[in-house]
């Protein structure tokens, strides 16, 4: 056997898994077809939200599960992955009431706010209706985690081949065997955490047909100076006819302060190698005149935009179960991100034998 373990992907899921595998004492091969940090998938860029506020108490618990695998990545990299803007839930179809009751309930701190008193606290914004804030949420830098993750896994004496296409996985009697452009891997297991590609490489995998559905959507973010470059921004969700989320944009933006807006709900169904890059025009007016009519603060035009890939399952819960010797590690649905490095010990347990997480596990 070439090592333990082969992590196919090394995005924020197969860094996250090569490093929490490497802490465990194992021998980890990590294989990304392209160069570490490329923008062709779901896990480039400096901005993404972490939040707790989820209708969901399950991933409300597990965001705070979350939270001391954060905290371990950042002590062993040696720097701050994560910004604490705070974070605000609005819309009819967030249940703002409901929703900060549950986070109260599950121990997480919220507030209910009138709209006049979101409006005085954020006076960019503009509200409608009842607002939930809570003071944990924030942005990650997901270009900076993946390289974090990788350098933690490299420094535990992981091998890192990056411009290493995987063409399929061959389960054999000892393991596997995971044939790449030029060369064969032989390991005691793999992992899988191809994101947009999981589709496209399943088949040569021999799967069973009670892995769920997955599909691939091609998604538009859009950025929007401040009007007032001083001016703090939280993070916020939005849900009523529409879903739109908008969070500081970081260097993604540009150089002048910025708030990356997006619709959650306006993807287009491709494939990871046919994505075509081009934004939706549709997205964008339907963006652009959202944040003309709630967000004042900022100017009333985007002024970069770029397009991106989420994995999508039908109940939007991730896909992190064991076939045989292969790990599948799809945290799916545009939401995944805030929970990479506890993907990632969730991969490393199945690796070792654990179960699934039920939520996570194979389904019809």
């Amino acid at each position: 056997m070439d090592c333990d373990v082969v992590v196919i992907g090394a995005g924020l899921t197969g860094s996250s898994a090569a490093w929490q595998l490497a802490v465990r004492g194992l021998s980890v091969t990590l294989v990304e077809a392209r160069g570490i940090g490329h923008d062709q998938g779901s896990s480039h860029g400096t901005s993404r939200i972490f939040r707790r506020a989820y209708a969901d108490p399950y991933y409300v618990d597990l965001t705070g599960q979350a939270e001391a695998l954060w905290e371990e990545l950042e002590d062993r990299c040696g720097e701050l992955l994560r910004t604490r803007t705070g974070g605000l839930d609005h819309g009819a179809e967030r249940n703002p009431r409901e929703l900060a009751a549950l986070m109260m309930e599950r121990g997480v701190a919220a507030e209910l706010l009138s709209p006049e008193e979101a409006q005085e606290r954020f006076p960019g914004m503009a509200f409608a209706g009842r607002v939930v804030f809570h003071s944990d949420a924030g942005h990650l830098d997901a270009n900076r985690t993946v390289r974090a993750g990788i350098e933690v896994a490299a420094g535990l004496g992981a091998t890192v081949l990056e411009h290493t296409p995987v063409t399929s996985v061959e389960r054999i009697a000892q393991g596997v065997r995971v044939h790449c452009e030029g060369r064969a891997i032989s390991a005691r297991r793999a992992v899988v955490a191809a994101g947009p590609w999981l589709p496209e490489l399943l088949p040569s995998i021999g799967a069973s047909p009670r892995l769920p559905r997955t599909w691939v959507t091609q998604q538009q973010v859009f950025h929007f100076r401040h009007r007032d470059p001083q001016a703090a921004w939280p993070t916020m969700v939005y849900k009523e006819g529409i879903q739109l989320f908008g969070l500081p944009s970081g260097a993604d933006g540009g150089q002048a302060p910025a708030m990356k807006v997006a619709q959650h709900d306006s993807g287009t169904p491709t494939t990871a190698t046919t994505r075509d890059g081009r934004i939706d025009p549709t997205s964008r007016d339907t963006v652009t005149a959202w944040v003309q009519r709630w967000l004042p603060g900022l100017a009333p035009d985007p002024t970069a935009e770029q397009s991106c890939l989420y994995t999508m399952t039908a109940d939007e819960d991730f896909v992190v179960d064991r076939l045989g010797p292969v790990v599948i590690a799809s945290p799916c649905s545009g939401h995944g991100a805030k929970f990479a490095p506890l993907i990632g010990a969730l991969v490393a347990d199945l690796v070792q034998g654990s179960p699934a997480q039920p939520r996570f596990a194979f389904r019809d």
